[in-house]
């Protein structure tokens, strides 16, 4: 009997010592309060801060263009840009410039060799350059300027020769000089470099922005 009261005794101080002295938070019930949202701390936001915290949307280049193919690369090329950069607008775009004289580098035996006169011109710092693709005439020629005058595209070809150009010459040009090119719209800023980098893919092409 003794032993028994001890005993009870000796529960009653434990269990007086965990109520007391034990932390209240670390109570199942405790926990679960804690946890519970402040209804105090929620706030409705308006319409333009709704806005202000949505993710911006990626930046876009408005337009390049990518001039230089021969006609056969145009699918290809438009393939290819299709892939590096799916949401990219590709419209194909000829001009023809009327001029009465223009600066070129005689034809060449075929493309390849229009292509290695234009990485020439490329090393001298010339960028403003094509090459002529649909006249059977001059065809892989590379024209430097197409002018209205002869004393325009004469003073063009000083500035090339003093530039190191050694090949150029000018001449009468009455047919009309065509382009042919690829103006891209809604380019990734993020996909830009690879798009770029899809010029080493086809070879005597630049990339530039868009006249218009």
């Amino acid at each position: 009997m003794r032993l028994f009261v001890l005993l009870l005794v000796l529960a009653n101080v434990v269990f007086y010592a965990w109520v007391r002295y034990v932390p209240e938070s670390s109570s199942p019930e405790s926990q679960l309060v804690a946890q519970q949202i402040n209804p105090e701390s929620i706030r409705l936001l308006s319409a333009p801060q709704v806005a202000a915290r949505k993710p911006a949307p990626p930046k876009t280049i408005a337009c390049m263009e990518w001039h230089g193919f021969s006609v056969e690369e145009m699918a290809r090329a438009q393939e290819a840009l299709l892939s590096t950069s799916p949401g990219v607008k590709v419209t194909e775009r000829r001009t023809e410039e009327a001029a009465g004289w223009w600066v070129f580098m005689p034809p060449q035996a075929n493309r390849q060799g229009a292509v290695q006169k234009v990485e020439e011109i490329k090393r001298l710092g010339i960028e403003e350059y094509f090459i002529v693709q649909e006249d059977p005439k001059f065809r892989f020629a590379v024209s430097l300027g197409v002018f209205r005058t002869e004393d325009a595209a004469r003073n063009k070809l000083e500035q090339l020769q003093g530039r190191g150009v050694r090949t150029a010459r000018i001449g009468p040009r009455s047919a009309p000089v065509v382009r042919i090119s690829l103006q891209l719209r809604d380019v990734l800023e993020s996909a830009q470099p690879k798009v770029i980098e899809l010029g080493k893919d086809f070879p005597g092409t630049a990339f530039k922005d868009c006249a218009s």
